[in-house]
């Protein structure tokens, strides 16, 4: 399995044929991690043109904005003398386009979630939500709904709601300074949807801490239904996991089963559901007794009142607490797990396996006349309402325990009796359970979607057609009803499982799937042979809406805040689709409007987490029953889908040079550690980026040639990422500070490392051919425009010694000299101590590079003069410095002084020249025997000097200590070579030198 974070830097390329045919725009945006372009400091595979770079994902985020707006009348196609039958179409198509826009918000609030700060003296504004048009064939005269034909305030009460709620969650962290007279004063004198959904909306924010249990006595006490739900579920996310005791009693208020039979009625079951959901966020994780004991009993209670509808909401919204308050504990909790294991799976449809009467002997009696009423006569149990609710609570409990116990439980049906006995939208659920129990073997991969399929559906499905199987219209209809809903909950489970990972795999699968479905409804492309076709003649469009919206929600998911460009092509193609047949309604339209926000999560600074409390708030958001219009909240109330703020982190991390302080572009190596899966993987990103999760981050590292590098290495923790204000980040709240080395330019001003003034008149320098032909020393003609190298240096350095060795180079003298080499040589060096910002190496190369040429000299002429007698010395020190930095002894925080590939070379050159010929085998045998030099016949002098080159180079001890040492080291001689014996009595001298000697003394 590859590392999830192994996102392909280039995206896969959408075919032209699918581009031409559904309108996929592959030129309007330019993908800043997908283009072409060549760099001359080796970054060219991250970085592309100065357009794109700057403006790439500018673009994206600007069509986002103008995708997610709500604020101005959408255009309606018209005649310029529209009759009555023109009007009422008009009415019907902005009627479309109103639910659609009514949907926007819930992606609005993901794209723009804490974008802005606000001032608390100052009344906070929401953006109004307009649902009329404008003709653009009539200079944009507007048109409004008629109020005669529909109900545009009860269509709006919600919408307004979910409106406000974006508009909430656009404010940043206020880092504690959120003042409770600021809330008051923003609160309205009559109560209405637009200041709920803001109060749910710093409710997710964690602001409500600051009210008082009066404040909040003073909201409930309006009796206001969508007030209290937001109140409700904002208390409960501000305090979630805490139990608070004051807050826990204004929840179970509005609980019926904490009041007594007759006050039940007055509570409007969206309220009860409100309440519930509350309560488990309040207690999420403690596994509280009683809390899960009344929970359990809240999943198959019947209402009293006439709400008959709601009920399935109500029991899955008992089954999101029962499951929170339990997450992930499994059969650890309590001792009584296994009896409402037992109870969950009752209400699923399986067999009861426990005396009810048992536990009912111990029941009170107010608990006894609520038991009256609840959903079950006898051993009967309206499975139709109570297993979603019952399913999702075991999934939240056995959360990753990978118990295989419960997984046997929630089997797939694999009889055709069974097939036709199971809802196909209860398969999705027992397939999301299975996956989230056993976290670990989620694979993003066609096997383990096929592997999720049983094999009477697989067959069944791909015998469609054939007249040769006898397969009847019922059961072909069972088949695909299950079949698309397997691979949904199969896509809802790989978006949890790889939730804000950017995993390349589980993108292009899901991809290809949200695709695949698209044909199914209308061709649309080319895809894949895998699929079965013709899934359209045996199940309706809806369930295929439906199927396609949940596997592009997952999509979104994986992807969130990176804003990748395939993905967003889907989307906005989606979002264009014609509504008019009606089965493009409010459900998938806000499901796109979801998907488009959190592929843009908090503008691409946000992402999701996969601990257990964000996978199953992602699931709360994620809840497979989409709304059929703005005010539907039967199965799931739509406040539910703003709860996906609680599984956001803030993991984007932005570069700033420190000595301007402006946000730059910089090359980042990310390690991740290694796990089961994968081994420890380095990947690279550019800032600005999303980081992995805190649970598998080992370290960061700042890569290229234009920044000085620098290292942040972590412990992997399974802890939430840092908040904003945290003194242990080691990320500043996501701001990392660099510092760009002299001489180079940011990636903002030259992307591609070729318009640095100094790059640009070194390439004209280093070009050996031009230095015999024309100026070395300018950049171009010797025109009004030209540029020295002094000047360039004077530029980037105010260090006189570069000044003055610039300025030697640009001498009219310098062009006489006929070593083409030392010119080149010296050109680099000048370049090289410029851009590391070291004006002391000058002297460093210099000094090397002309004690080795004066050997050299040395040798090739007749005569002998005074030398640097320190030279071999130096070069000894330089290179024992650079090993001990490469083997480690040493660390330096620059890295060395010297190129090691520079120190290579001269340690060649010197053995070069130190070529062990025969005059010189007998002088050092003669040194070594009798301590005698060289005489001062013909060439006595060059041979002296090689002699005591070849002494210095290898260490070589005087005559007496060599003589001295093999005398002692004779007589214990156990074998015929004194190699080993020497090495040890002189370790300083080189292995080649004590070979010689060993061969000296063994003839």
């Amino acid at each position: 399995m590859s590392a999830p974070y192994m996102l392909h830097l280039h995206p896969v390329t959408i075919p032209s044929a699918v581009s031409d045919t559904i309108g996929f725009d592959n030129t309007k945006f330019e993908d800043a991690d997908s283009a072409d372009g060549s760099m001359t400091d080796g970054m060219e595979h991250i970085f592309n043109s100065s357009t794109q770079l700057r403006y790439g994902r500018d673009l994206r985020l600007n069509e986002v904005r103008r995708l997610l707006c709500s604020a101005r009348p959408v255009a309606i196609q018209t005649s310029v003398n529209p009759s009555a039958s023109d009007q009422d179409l008009q009415q019907a198509q902005l009627w479309h386009l109103a639910q659609r826009t009514t949907a926007l918000p819930f992606g609005r609030g993901a794209f723009t979630l804490a974008t802005i700060y606000t001032l608390l003296t100052e009344a906070f504004v929401v953006p109004k939500l307009v649902l009329a048009g404008r003709l653009p064939a009539q200079q944009n005269a507007t048109v409004n709904l008629d109020p005669n034909v529909r109900n545009i305030q009860e269509i709006k009460s919600w919408p307004e709601f979910n409106n406000a709620v974006a508009a909430g969650l656009r404010l940043a962290p206020l880092q504690g300074k959120m003042s409770r007279m600021w809330i008051i004063y923003n609160k309205p004198e009559e109560p209405n949807a637009i200041h709920a959904g803001l109060i749910l909306a710093l409710g997710l924010h964690g602001y409500l801490r600051v009210l008082t249990i009066t404040d909040i006595y003073q909201y409930l006490y309006q009796e206001h239904e969508i007030t209290t739900v937001g109140m409700m579920l904002g208390l409960a996310a501000s305090y979630r996991g805490t139990m608070q005791p004051a807050i826990s009693k204004c929840l179970y208020v509005h609980i019926p089963a904490r009041n007594p039979p007759s006050f039940e009625v007055e509570l409007q079951t969206l309220v009860q559901s409100a309440g519930l959901m509350s309560v488990g966020l309040l207690y999420e994780g403690s596994a509280h007794p009683q809390t899960m004991q009344i929970l359990m009993t809240e999943i198959g209670r019947r209402s009293a009142g006439d709400n008959v509808l709601e009920r399935e909401g109500y029991a899955v919204s008992a089954g999101f607490a029962l499951g929170l308050v339990a997450l992930g504990r499994g059969e650890d909790a309590l001792g009584f797990m296994d009896t409402m294991v037992d109870k969950l799976f009752h209400y699923i449809g399986g067999k009861e396996v426990h005396n009810d009467r048992s536990n009912s002997s111990k029941l009170s009696a107010d608990e006894h006349n609520r038991a009256a009423a609840q959903m079950m006569d006898g051993t009967a149990v309206n499975v139709d309402a109570t297993a979603p609710g019952a399913t999702i609570a075991l999934a939240l409990m056995f959360l990753k325990t990978e118990s295989q116990e419960i997984v046997s439980k929630l089997s797939i049906p694999h009889t055709r009796f069974e097939l036709q006995y199971v809802r196909p939208d209860f398969i999705m659920l027992r397939v999301i359970a299975r996956s989230l129990i056993m976290w670990s073997r989620v694979h993003p991969s066609q096997d383990w979607i096929q592997s999720q399929i049983p094999d009477i559906v697989k067959n069944g499905v791909n015998c469609l057609g054939d007249d040769t199987d006898d397969i009847d219209e019922m059961d072909a209809e069972a088949f695909v009803q299950a079949y698309v809903n397997i691979v949904a909950g199969a896509c809802i489970s790989l978006g949890l499982r790889f939730a804000g990972t950017k995993n390349g795999n589980a993108q292009e699968l899901l991809y290809n799937y949200a695709v695949y479905f698209l044909n199914e409804i209308k061709p649309v492309s080319a895809t894949s042979g895998t699929f079965p076709r013709g899934l359209s003649h045996y199940v309706d469009r809806g369930t295929l809406e439906i199927c396609l919206h949940l596997i592009v929600l997952s999509l979104s998911v994986v992807m969130a805040g990176s804003g990748h460009l395939q993905t967003f092509k889907l989307l906005r193609f989606l979002r264009n689709r014609n509504s008019a047949d009606g089965h493009v309604n409010y459900g998938v339209q806000m499901a796109v409007s979801l998907a488009i926000g959190f592929l843009f999560l908090g503008g691409g600074t946000q992402t999701f987490s996969t601990s257990n409390s964000s996978v199953a708030a992602l699931l709360i958001t994620l809840y497979p029953r989409l709304p059929t219009g703005p005010n539907d909240n039967r199965c799931h109330l739509q406040a539910f889908r703003h709860l996906y703020v609680l599984a956001t982190e803030a993991r984007w991390i932005q570069t700033v040079d420190v000595d301007t302080g402006l946000p730059v572009y910089a090359p980042l190596e990310v390690t991740i550690r290694e796990t089961e899966h994968y081994a420890e993987t380095s990947f690279c990103e550019v800032t600005p980026c999303l980081l992995p999760e805190r649970a598998i981050l080992k370290a960061i590292r700042i890569c290229g040639p234009r920044y000085w590098p620098q290292v942040i290495d972590l412990v992997p923790e399974d802890k939430p990422w840092w908040t904003p204000g945290d003194k242990n980040s080691p990320f500043n709240s996501g701001v990392l500070y660099i510092k760009r080395k002299v001489g180079a330019c940011s990636y903002i001003d030259d992307p591609i490392g070729c318009q640095s003034l100094l790059s640009r008149a070194m390439h004209k320098v280093f070009g050996l051919t031009s230095l015999k032909a024309r100026d070395s020393c300018s950049t171009g003609d010797n025109g009004p425009g030209s540029v020295t190298v002094d000047q360039l240096v004077a530029t980037f350095s105010s260090d006189p010694s570069l000044i003055a060795f610039a300025q030697l180079c640009c001498d009219p003298s310098w062009k006489s000299r006929s070593d083409i080499d030392f010119q080149e040589f010296c050109l680099q060096v000048l370049f090289e101590c410029v851009s590391k910002d070291r004006p002391a190496l000058l002297q460093v190369y210099l000094s090397l590079y002309t004690a080795i040429g004066s050997m050299a000299r040395q040798l090739s002429s007749d005569s002998v003069v005074l030398c640097d007698s320190l030279a071999i010395s130096n070069l000894k020190l330089a290179l024992a410095y650079n090993e001990a930095l490469l083997s480690g002894r040493l660390t330096s925080s620059r890295g060395g002084n010297v190129q090691s590939n520079f120190i290579a070379c001269l340690r060649k050159q010197v053995e070069e020249l130190l070529n062990y010929s025969q005059d010189l085998k007998d002088d050092f045998c003669n040194y070594v025997h009798s301590g005698r030099w060289p005489n001062g016949e013909s060439q006595g002098d060059k041979r002296q000097l090689l002699l005591s080159w070849y002494v210095q180079w290898f260490g070589v001890p005087s005559p007496s200590v060599i003589k001295v040492a093999v005398e002692k080291v004779k007589p214990k001689l156990m074998s015929s070579s004194l190699v080993p014996l020497l090495h040890l009595l002189f370790p300083r001298t080189h292995i080649n030198a004590i070979a010689e000697i060993d061969k000296l003394f063994s003839s």
